[in-house]
């Protein structure tokens, strides 16, 4: 959520970089409700000047024994009081209109993030790694799998609809070796801490990361016997980053990193067509995310960081890709910037997103309020950041295109190896 004063000293110039993203800011109605909280706010002071004022007559009348003067004050104070009372009900409602108003507002790009429109417009970084050269005929990691019979659709579909799929055999044992790969790395090399977490959260976790009230059709909702109701997460980065809501971090804590392997759930997956064949969009997939909670001035080296640990696990599995910068149509609700890992997909002559990597600035902390004890020892908010490192699913397609042999088998990356027994193949069948 946007610091409202932000707004307030500079509405027109927040609202300008907000439409670099696609986003008009009601300023009509910001003003509104500016002009009607000032309003009561001067009003609210003006009664309580008075009633202190008229509380002190209260006590001089009783010195001089006059106790008509002291009903009569002590009828002006409730008076007052009264109408306190209504002018506090009536900011309360108006600070609730513009908690409203703000928790539908973007977050503000960066000023390094390149303006775009749409995701043609990203910036590439670098590119790393040789783009294989096939002397067969490519296939698509469907293919691949489903020539194993490793992978089926059909019976996904049969279980639970659309939008599913079903590993069998070796590739469900590389799909857990490949998460189970990407945890030791982050958690043993790259100094994460390793959590276990909820697959189900609450709505104010699912506030404070930003996926409510904006995106709540995107979520499965799960309701509850007392009329309540939990979400199946979209992510993992909503219940690691909400550890720390509510909280004031010491400083010698910062950085906090953790990595957290969980399945996602997104009841968007596959809308309007898009990606309808095979793994790429699902409404449940797995990932491992990293987030951390950082010192306001060393979140963008963290940035860096983080990607740059989500790119050592393709490294690490010999994948080319690449790494862009996502303009500014193309961030996500939360973001003030964002680096978007694409890995090749020989299968679709392309690459594909496979993790993205963003830095939040306040933007959650705020919403969570997500705090750390400064270097003067006062309460400030944090800055949260998070990647995927990476998609577990993803990476399992791309190691089947990547790997795949004539004779229809994969082989296994070598950093896999020991994950899976010391299989170096998974053989076609005969």
């Amino acid at each position: 959520m946007l610091d409202p004063q932000l707004l307030r000293g500079d509405l027109e110039g927040i609202a300008n970089r907000l439409r670099m993203r696609g986003f008009e800011l009601d300023t009509a109605m910001f003003k509104e409700l500016e002009a009607a909280r000032k309003d009561n706010q001067t009003t609210t002071e003006y009664l309580q000047s008075q009633r202190n004022a008229k509380s002190k007559e209260i006590g001089n009348a009783k010195s001089r024994g006059d106790e008509k003067s002291v009903a009569e004050i002590m009828a002006e104070v409730q008076e007052f009081g009264g109408q306190l009372k209504q002018r506090e009900a009536e900011l309360t409602e108006i600070q609730r209109k513009l908690q409203d108003f703000l928790l539908l507002v973007p977050n503000v790009p960066h000023e390094s993030v390149p303006f775009g429109t749409s995701p043609e417009e990203n910036v590439e970084v670098r590119r790393v790694g040789a783009v294989r050269s096939f002397d067969f005929p490519l296939k698509d990691h469907v293919d691949v799998g489903g020539g194993l019979g490793l992978l089926d659709f059909e019976l996904a579909t049969k279980i639970a609809g659309a939008r599913f799929s079903l590993m069998k055999g070796p590739l469900a044992r590389l799909h857990r070796a490949i998460a189970q790969f990407m945890l030791d790395v982050h958690s043993g090399e790259h100094g994460y801490t390793e959590i276990y977490a909820p697959y189900l959260v609450n709505a104010a976790s699912m506030r404070g990361t930003g996926q409510l009230p904006k995106f709540e059709e995107d979520l499965f909702a799960v309701p509850r016997s007392d009329g309540d109701k939990l979400y199946l997460i979209p992510t993992a980065e909503v219940p690691v980053t909400n550890i720390v809501r509510d909280e004031i971090v010491p400083l010698d804590q910062l950085p906090l990193k953790f990595v957290c392997h969980t399945p996602c759930f997104r009841s968007e997956a596959g809308s309007h067509g898009k990606d309808t064949r095979g793994m790429i969009r699902q409404h449940q997939f797995d990932k491992v995310e990293l987030v951390q909670i950082c010192h306001p001035q060393r979140s963008y080296e963290a940035l860096e960081a983080l990607t740059g640990h989500a790119e050592t696990i393709l490294d690490r599995l010999e994948l080319p890709y690449r790494v862009v910068t996502l303009c500014t149509g193309d961030m996500g609700f939360s973001a003030a910037k964002t680096y978007d890992i694409e890995v090749w997909l020989p299968g679709q002559s392309a690459y594909r997103e496979i993790s993205s990597c963003s830095n939040f600035e306040a933007f959650q902390a705020r919403r969570m309020q997500a705090r750390f004890r400064n270097e003067k020892g006062k309460p400030e908010l944090a800055h949260t950041l998070n990647g995927s490192g990476l998609a577990v699913g993803r990476t399992l397609v791309a190691v089947m295109e990547n790997y795949q042999r004539a004779d229809g088998g994969i082989d296994v990356p070598v950093a896999l190896r020991s994950y899976m027994g010391g299989l170096d193949a998974i053989e076609p069948m005969k």
